[in-house]
């Protein structure tokens, strides 16, 4: 069989028992997240005030928005790129979404706020907890996506891994954002952003290994 052949073969394959690998990816999504919940609640649990927050504080909204838009946008583009011959165009696209809704925030709070505000908003109280909270959230959901994602054909499994791990990433940070009391968009930028980006460089690493065909 020519590769191209072959390639097209891959790319029409609906899964295993005839289950498509988008309903498998789902589900394993929802696993993946049902697991991380049990472990904030266990970790970290929502902060106190978090019904109050939501509706008085956009900032506290927007850490939410961005983080699922970001983990949408991901999921959508990892399962264009473990299907060979798929186009991926819009969902690279749409990975622009998140970043730009934080950048936004970004502006109003630098415009809103003092100078002399900007590095303590910046620095926030719970870096470390940040940094450790959100790959330990994200850790279910990534290894139940690799877990899928191993019947798929990816041309770049080491891209496919990592935009797996920008997607359980997003979905950590979401979680981790209901207990974070660091509510800046400039804190977010700098340390939920970290956090995602080691999620996506293990996503990588793992989807090197265990994603190619």
């Amino acid at each position: 069989m020519k590769t191209e052949q072959l390639i097209r073969a891959l790319a029409a394959d609906g899964g295993k028992a005839g289950v498509p690998l988008g309903q498998r990816l789902a589900a394993a999504l929802a696993v993946g997240l049902a697991a991380s919940a049990v472990l904030f609640a266990w970790m970290l649990g929502p902060r106190p005030d978090f019904a109050s927050v939501l509706v008085s504080d956009a900032r506290f909204g927007l850490k939410f928005l961005v983080a699922l838009t970001l983990a949408t946008a991901a999921a959508g583009l990892v399962l264009r790129l473990v299907r060979p011959g798929a186009a991926s165009g819009l969902w690279w696209v749409a990975m622009l979404a998140a970043p730009m809704l934080l950048l936004l925030g970004i502006a109003y709070e630098l415009a809103a706020m003092p100078a002399a505000t900007w590095l303590p908003r910046l620095i926030g109280r719970n870096a470390v907890v940040c940094l450790t909270s959100i790959p330990l959230l994200a850790a279910p959901i990534l290894a139940a996506m690799l877990f899928i994602l191993r019947d798929g054909a990816p041309l770049r499994p080491a891209l496919a891994g990592a935009a797996a791990g920008l997607a359980a990433g997003g979905l950590g940070a979401a979680l981790y954002a209901a207990h974070c009391t660091d509510d800046s968009p400039l804190f977010v930028a700098a340390w939920y952003g970290v956090a995602i980006a080691a999620v996506a460089a293990a996503g990588a690493l793992a989807g090197a290994r265990w994603l190619r065909w």
